[in-house]
C-alpha cells in the first residue's frame, strides 16, 4: 500500500510539474505579508549577572481590542522535544497607559491573558537561567547566552509584526552583542522581520574574540564570523577559524552556491567553557556551539560540529521539510525528513572534516565504522524505519527521561542510521557511474529545487517531502527505478546495504560485526572500518583515486 503511494504520488509530481513550476508555486507555502503595525519592542537587560537572571520589558503598540494572549515558547528551532520555558520567568508585570496595571489571568501552563487592554501594554519580567548550551538561557558575571523561545514573551497573532531588539549590558562591562539579528543603528540594538526570524536569533553578550573570512560563488560573496568566548590563546582562535573556513569552503562545494544570508553575517557563536554542555545548534544566519572542551585539547570535534552546524545552512534551514515550516513553538514539531535533515548532515560532518584537511581518513573510517556497527546490532530496525524513527524526535531530542523511557530498546538516532544511508547512497551513486553522479549532486539539485528559493526572511517558500528526494534522486542517477528501489528498501523500509561491498572501491574493510544475542546483547566484536593498508593489504591505484575523489577536497 505505501509502495503504491509513492508510485502515485511520483507520477502525479511529473504530470504536474512543468505547468506548476511555470507559475513558480511547486511545493509552494503561501505566508501573509509582513504586519505594517507598529513594531514590538523588546529591551533585554542584565544589571546582575551574578544572580543569572535577565530582565525583558515589551511595548506592544497597535493592539486591537481583543483579549491579549501572551505566550511563552515550549518549543524552540532545531530542537523537537518540549521544554517549560516558563519555569524561569517571574515578576511579570502587565500594565496600561501611565503604568496602571492591567488584570491578567493564566489560563493555563504556558502564558497568560489581558482580557482588557489599551492600544498599547508594556510587560515586564525577570527569566532565570544557568544552562550554557543551544536551546536555554545562561546569564553569570562572564556573558549572557540567550536562546530567545528560553527568554521572550510573545503574543499570539502578531507573527508578522516586525519586531525592534535592545541589549542592556551590566554597567561599567564591555560586553559586545553577537546575533544573526538585523543591524539597528547602534552597536546594541538589532531588528527581526517577524517573530519565526526573532526565535530563531541566538544571541551572545560577553567580551568574545572575533575571526571573520569570506567565500564567495561568483554572484555573492559571503561574510562568516566566529564570535569566541572561551579561555584559550589567540593562536587556538587562529588555528579554529582557519579550519571554519576550510570546512565551510568545502559545504560550499557540495552545493555550488551560497545561501542569500539575511544578516550581514553568518556568526558562529561559541562558548567553549568548563561550565559548558556539548551541543550544537543550528540558526538560519548563525549557529551554536558550546563545549566544556578548549580548542587546544579538542580542536577535530569542534571542527566537526561546526561543520555539521554549518552545513545546515543549506540543509534544513533551506531545504527545510514541509512537516517544521512554520515553525511551530508551541506543539512538538514532528518531521519523519530527519534522517535527511540531521543524519546525512551527520555524514557530511564527518567527510568535510576529511576533506578540508581537518582529520585524516582514518577517523574518518573509525566515524563511520561506529556508526554501521550501531545500526547493524540495533534490533529497533525491526519495528520501524528510518522515517518512522525521525518522527520519534520529540520523545528522545532532549526530552525528559520518562518520555524518552517509552522508547528505550526500540529507537534507533535518525542521526546515526541516516548517516549510514547516506554513505550508502554516496558508495552506491560514485561505483554506478564512475564518479559522475554522487551524493553531492542529489544535495545540489534539492538545493536548486527547494532551498535557494527566497521567500520573506523567516520563512522558507518551498519545502519538501520524503517523496521528493526520491524524484531529485531519479533524476540525479538518470534511473527512476533505481531510486525508487533505494528509497523503498533503505528510507521507506529497513533493510541494510551491503557495507562491506560499498566500501572496497575506496580502500576500507568492514569488520563484521555478529550481531546481537535474543537478549539483545553483542556476541561479537564490534562492526569497524579500516584502511586496507592498515590490515596488510596493498592500497590499489583505483582504489587510491576512488578515496581522493570521494574524501579529498572538492574546492
Amino acid at each position: 500500500m505505501v509502495a503504491g503511494w509513492r508510485i502515485a504520488t511520483l507520477s502525479r509530481w511529473r504530470g504536474v510539474a512543468c505547468t506548476v513550476a511555470a507559475l513558480g508555486l511547486l511545493g509552494a507555502v503561501l505566508v501573509p505579508a509582513g504586519d505594517p503595525a507598529a513594531p514590538i519592542e523588546y529591551r533585554i537587560a542584565i544589571p546582575e549577572p551574578a544572580g543569572r537572571w535577565l530582565t525583558v520589558d515589551v511595548t506592544l503598540s497597535d493592539l486591537p481590542p481583543a483579549p491579549l494572549e501572551l505566550r511563552m515558547s515550549r518549543a524552540s528551532p532545531g530542537r523537537y522535544a518540549l521544554h517549560d520555558f516558563i519555569r524561569g520567568v517571574s515578576h511579570l508585570q502587565v500594565t496600561g497607559d501611565g503604568g496602571r496595571p492591567l488584570v491578567v489571568s493564566a489560563p493555563d501552563a504556558q502564558g497568560w491573558t489581558v482580557p482588557e487592554h489599551p492600544a498599547t501594554v508594556h510587560v515586564s519580567y525577570r527569566v532565570r537561567g544557568d544552562r550554557l548550551d543551544g536551546t536555554y538561557l545562561a546569564v553569570d558575571a562572564s556573558h549572557a547566552h540567550i536562546n530567545m523561545p528560553a527568554a521572550l514573551v510573545w503574543a499570539k497573532g502578531l507573527d508578522r509584526r516586525s519586531v525592534r531588539v535592545s541589549f542592556d549590558p551590566p554597567a561599567g562591562s564591555a560586553w559586545q552583542a553577537a546575533t544573526q539579528l538585523l543591524p539597528g543603528g547602534t552597536p546594541l540594538s538589532f531588528t527581526a522581520p517577524n517573530l519565526q526570524y526573532l526565535m530563531d536569533s541566538p544571541a551572545e553578550l560577553s567580551v568574545f574574540s572575533t575571526r571573520s573570512f569570506t567565500l564567495s560563488d561568483g554572484s555573492r560573496t559571503a561574510t562568516f564570523r566566529l564570535a569566541l568566548h572561551d579561555t584559550g590563546t589567540a593562536a587556538d582562535a587562529d588555528a579554529y577559524a582557519r579550519d571554519l573556513a576550510a570546512v565551510t569552503g568545502e559545504a560550499h562545494a557540495v552545493f555550488g552556491s551560497l545561501p542569500a544570508f539575511e544578516s550581514p553575517e553568518y556568526t558562529f557563536i561559541a562558548d567553549f567553557l568548563p561550565h559548558a554542555s556539548g551541543d550544537g545548534m543550528e540558526h538560519r544566519n548563525s549557529s551554536v556551539l558550546t563545549s566544556s572542551g578548549t580548542i587546544a585539547a579538542t580542536r577535530a570535534d569542534l571542527v566537526e560540529k561546526a561543520a555539521h552546524e554549518v552545513f545546515h545552512a543549506w540543509n534544513i534551514e533551506r531545504i527545510r521539510p514541509r512537516s517544521l515550516e512554520p515553525f511551530d513553538f508551541e506543539r512538538e514539531n514532528v518531521a519523519g525528513e530527519l534522517w535527511l535533515g540531521e543524519g546525512v548532515t551527520n555524514y557530511y560532518g564527518r567527510l568535510l572534516t576529511t576533506r578540508a584537511g581537518v582529520v585524516p581518513v582514518e577517523a574518518l573510517a573509525a566515524g563511520l565504522g561506529n556508526a554501521i556497527d550501531t545500526v547493524t546490532r540495533s534490533r529497533a530496525r525491526q519495528h520501524r524505519s528510518v522515517i518512522e524513527m525521525s518522527r520519534l524526535a520529540p520523545q528522545v531530542d532532549g526530552a525528559p527521561p520518562d518520555r524518552r523511557a517509552a522508547v528505550d530498546g526500540e529507537f534507533l538516532s535518525y542521526y546515526t542510521w541516516g548517516e549510514t544511508i547516506a554513505l550508502a547512497l554516496d558508495l552506491h551513486l560514485r561505483v554506478r557511474s564512475n564518479h559522475r553522479v554522487t551524493l553531492d549532486h542529489l544535495m545540489r539539485t534539492l538545493w536548486q529545487r527547494f532551498g535557494a528559493v527566497n521567500g520573506d526572511p523567516g520563512y522558507v517558500p518551498r519545502p519538501y517531502e520524503n517523496i521528493d528526494v526520491q524524484d531529485a534522486l531519479a533524476e540525479v542517477s538518470g534511473d527512476v527505478a533505481f531510486a525508487q528501489n533505494f528509497m523503498n528498501r533503505y528510507v521507506f523500509g529497513s533493510e541494510l546495504p551491503d557495507f562491506g561491498l560499498l566500501l572496497e572501491p575506496a580502500g576500507f574493510t568492514l569488520r563484521e560485526t555478529r550481531g546481537v544475542s535474543r537478549a539483545g546483547a553483542p556476541t561479537g566484536p564490534p562492526a569497524g572500518v579500516l584502511p586496507v593498508e592498515r590490515t596488510g593489504r596493498t592500497l590499489t591505484a583505483a582504489q587510491k583515486a576512488f578515496r581522493e575523489r570521494w574524501a579529498g577536497p572538492q574546492r
